[in-house]
């Protein structure tokens, strides 16, 4: 029996909370909003991805849909309901009556609605993006992430050289209408290259498990805030082979798209919470070696369907971004020490998206690692063992680890510690020398009622030092400090604006790509 999708909407308004407020219609599938309530149909379409042209193709869609957002939004996604035609009149069946009396003529599920102001779309529209938010949004992927059973045998170089051959067919079907030939070849060349150099990494991470069902289509159209807190929703449905992706290509599409509308610096935080939450360091360290692929071939697809739609200018401004981010950029190394309160953690934060292959360096913060290696989360309080000379030695062997890691994955990092002693500063320059990488360290000072009012004011902050630990400083002899020095009394600004002569060799050397704007 076939029932025209245009009277199973009216049916289904009609049982909406107060009816109908808004209709969502997308390619495959329409959305009807109602009081608290929302009802997804898919549309019986085909397209070359997907084929919900039966009724049963789109039961299995909504099932597979519920059952996936339900990992990351259980709260939003609440059940796959019939919709039922008994005589001549079509109903929705109570939750728990079943499938009712009458003959089943669609499925629809039901969500609880949420206010669309409340998307990241939404809120980086109104007023920006706030770094806490965009941390916390990438220790929620990450947490996500680790839940997740490995997959061995998808993903890989294989899916990879499939996406990138799919990618070339299509750009090229968009020259000369909407895309320049010589700005594509080139393109395709550069990725080409860059995956066929990254293939033995692929296949490493496939055969480790980094290769996951994940999210899929993770932008900021696709994660709300909910009662503070994060919330991915929306993961492709529709062919899990587009979710069996490796990690980190999961987490690069979020980056890639914070980059394109602009939002540099929050891209660097949402990959820094991501890495700090992660429970695969090492793994993570080296495989950053495939963030350029990924966030370019990100742009790339993103691209290539706004060329299909003639929207020139956006199609264009994704290519650009793609090419931003396989930049060749060399890795350097910053070490910012001094004093608890000199602001040194401010600084390296402001530091790390200023510097290396996007959307930034790699951050190895003392009182991060410290933690981590006795099994504390960044803000929980550490005890006094926890500083013990054995726990400091550990720590700075570890920072030195991953920095070299990084370095040799292609990746800039700034560490920030203290750094008391000569041989601490020492073995920061000589990670540098290993890995073949300028190396600049700055050493923060500030009178000492600027440090303590600093970190007096202090909240949630990974940071254990207190007063009492600034007065204990204060004593120390850190020796002949051959780093640049410079006064951080003022504020953070002031401190970047001063240290412009020093950081100026280390900078990105490629522009920002411009966010793709709306043609007009």
């Amino acid at each position: 029996m076939s029932i025209d999708l245009h009277e199973i909407e009216s049916a289904l308004a009609g049982a909406l909370p107060g009816g109908l407020d808004e209709r969502i219609e997308t390619h495959a599938a329409v959305v009807l909003l109602g009081g608290d309530r929302a009802f997804k149909l898919k549309k019986p379409v085909a397209f070359s991805f997907l084929d919900f042209t039966t009724l049963a193709a789109r039961e299995a869609a909504l099932r597979n849909e519920l059952a996936l957002n339900r990992r990351t939004a259980p709260h939003i996604y609440r059940c796959v309901r019939p919709v039922t035609m008994t005589g001549d009149r079509l109903g929705l069946p109570g939750e728990g009556e079943g499938d009712g009396e009458g003959v089943i003529v669609e499925w629809v599920l039901e969500m609880r609605r949420f206010p669309q102001s409340c998307r990241f779309d939404r809120v980086a529209a109104r007023h920006g993006l706030e770094p806490a938010s965009m941390l916390a949004l990438g220790r929620e992927v990450a947490r996500f992430h680790g839940t997740l059973a490995p997959l061995t045998e998808a993903g890989g170089a294989a899916a990879h050289e499939e996406i990138a051959r799919g990618n070339a067919l299509d750009l090229r079907r968009s020259v000369p209408e909407v895309l320049d030939e010589a700005t594509v070849e080139l393109l395709i060349r550069r990725l080409d290259a860059e995956l066929s150099s990254r293939t033995p990494l692929l296949e490493k991470r496939r055969r480790e498990g980094f290769v996951r069902h994940c999210h899929g289509d993770l932008h900021l159209e696709n994660i709300a805030l909910l009662d503070d807190r994060p919330v991915l929703f929306d993961c492709i449905e529709f062919d899990d082979a587009f979710a069996r992706i490796d990690l980190l290509y999961d987490i690069a599409f979020l980056v890639m798209d914070l980059l394109d509308r602009g939002f540099a610096d929050a891209a660097w935080q949402v990959l820094h919470g991501y890495l700090e939450a992660s429970a695969d360091e090492d793994a993570n360290d080296a495989g950053l070696a495939l963030l350029p692929l990924f966030l370019a071939t990100r742009a790339v697809i993103r691209g290539k369907i706004e060329a299909f739609g003639a929207r020139r200018a956006r199609a264009r401004g994704y290519l650009a971004l793609a090419a931003d981010c396989l930049a060749d950029e060399a890795p350097s190394m910053i070490a910012v020490g001094g004093l608890s309160g000199t602001g040194k953690s401010t600084l390296a934060m402001r530091l790390a998206p200023m510097v290396g292959a996007r959307p930034g360096a790699v951050l190895l913060r003392s009182d991060v690692l410290r933690k981590r290696l006795i099994g504390l989360e960044p803000t929980e309080r550490a005890p006094a063992r926890a500083y013990d000379e054995t726990v400091s030695e550990a720590m700075f062997a570890r920072m030195a680890e991953r920095a070299l890691r990084l370095l040799e994955a292609g990746r800039s990092v700034v560490v920030d510690s203290v750094f008391a002693r000569p041989g601490q500063r020492r073995a920061m320059r000589a990670v540098a020398d290993r890995a073949g990488a300028p190396f600049e360290g700055i050493w923060l000072h500030a009178p000492q009622t600027v440090l303590e009012a600093r970190v007096a004011a202090r909240r949630n902050d990974a940071s254990d030092a207190d007063v009492t630990i600034v007065r204990q400083q204060a004593t120390y002899d850190p020796g002949a400090i051959d780093w640049h020095q410079q006064d951080a009394s003022r504020g953070v600004e002031d401190t970047l604006r001063a240290l412009e002569p020093v950081l100026a060799p280390l900078r990105r050397s490629s522009p920002a790509a411009p966010p793709s704007s709306d043609d007009g």
